[in-house]
């Protein structure tokens, strides 16, 4: 006769400390009282200002921190990623695992678009991807957006406030409110459309130049297409006004990619900002998607980048991809 073994089920430590996380955050936020959200368009400086350019001064903005942390991230997992890859046979695992497949899947969207310019446009592809998807996901941890200082302009003249120390820690002497504002050490990039604006311009003076080592100089004939302007005087006419709205849509696709970007995650980000006002402990609810969103537009707008330097490679006088010219 078999003897039947009955196991018990285990309610994991892991659990427990989620519970034990959710019940300190709903605690403590409910100790203070939540600030009412202040939210405006330009980067906030930091500090500087440190010299002057073209009769500017040029400060430190916690925009410009964000995207340095992000860019040490991001050097910090290619150290890795190298070093998981190191030997012959190691297999990558965790995080170096993940970026391999996201790599892989996007070297394959690459070369189902451009052919044989796969190798060349892949790099622009992968960088773009990656550092957007850093700067998005980078409002997904603790203190970004939230941990600074009181902005003093926004202390009431009336107020009776003793001085504000760089936590943002105040005390009050009088009935009114201290401040209003907090200058965040560090904010999201592409919350910032200073940032957003670059990249995009980069992305397409990139594709500019991707079209011109495909097909040469004659690359430039889709803008100025005066082949046919005096042979065929009606269609040459229409032929030339189809290369002169070719051009506009390039500079459209700078607005195009630069507001897309940062309309979304801004959104994102005074969508947090509202919701921690109101309800604190009810942010964490909205977290999970701001992951997917910030995922969304880093592949999109690495995508849009890829598909248009794809298309540059296009002859527009034929169906095949231009020869490389050396």
């Amino acid at each position: 006769m078999l003897e039947q073994t009955t196991t018990k089920k285990r309610f994991g430590y892991h659990r427990w400390l989620v519970l034990i996380f959710i019940v300190a955050m709903v605690y403590v936020a409910g100790q203070y009282k939540a600030l009412s959200p202040h939210i405006q368009l330009p980067a906030e400086n930091v500090a500087g200002p440190f010299f002057r350019v073209l009769g500017q001064e040029v400060y430190l903005t916690n925009t410009l921190v964000a995207m340095l942390v992000a860019d040490a991230l991001l050097i910090l997992m290619a150290f890795f990623f190298w070093r998981a890859t190191r030997k012959p046979d190691a297999l990558p695992k965790g995080i170096s695992g993940a970026v391999e497949a996201l790599l892989e899947g996007l070297y394959n969207l690459t070369e189902s678009n451009a052919g044989k310019w796969a190798k060349s446009i892949f790099p622009f592809f992968a960088t773009i991807t990656l550092m957007v998807l850093v700067w998005n996901w980078m409002e997904l941890i603790p203190g970004v957006d939230s941990v600074g200082a009181f902005d003093s302009h926004h202390i009431p003249e009336e107020a009776h406030c003793e001085e504000v120390n760089f936590l943002g820690f105040i005390g009050v002497t009088g009935e009114a409110e201290c401040a209003k504002g907090v200058i965040p050490f560090v904010r999201v990039a592409s919350t910032d459309l200073n940032f957003t604006l670059a990249l995009a311009v980069i992305a397409v003076v990139m594709v500019q130049v991707m079209g011109v080592r495909a097909l040469g100089l004659s690359y430039f004939t889709k803008f100025f297409n005066v082949r046919t302007l005096f042979s065929v005087p009606i269609f040459g006419v229409i032929d030339f006004a189809v290369g002169l709205l070719e051009l506009i849509g390039e500079f459209a696709k700078i607005l195009s990619f630069s507001f897309r970007l940062f309309g979304n995650i801004f959104a994102g980000s005074v969508l947090l900002f509202v919701i921690g006002s109101l309800v604190p402990f009810a942010q964490s609810g909205f977290l999970m998607l701001e992951f997917f969103v910030g995922l969304i537009q880093a592949v999109v707008f690495g995508m849009l980048t890829m598909v248009f330097m794809s298309q540059a490679t296009i002859s527009h006088h034929g169906d095949e991809h231009g020869e490389e010219h050396h």
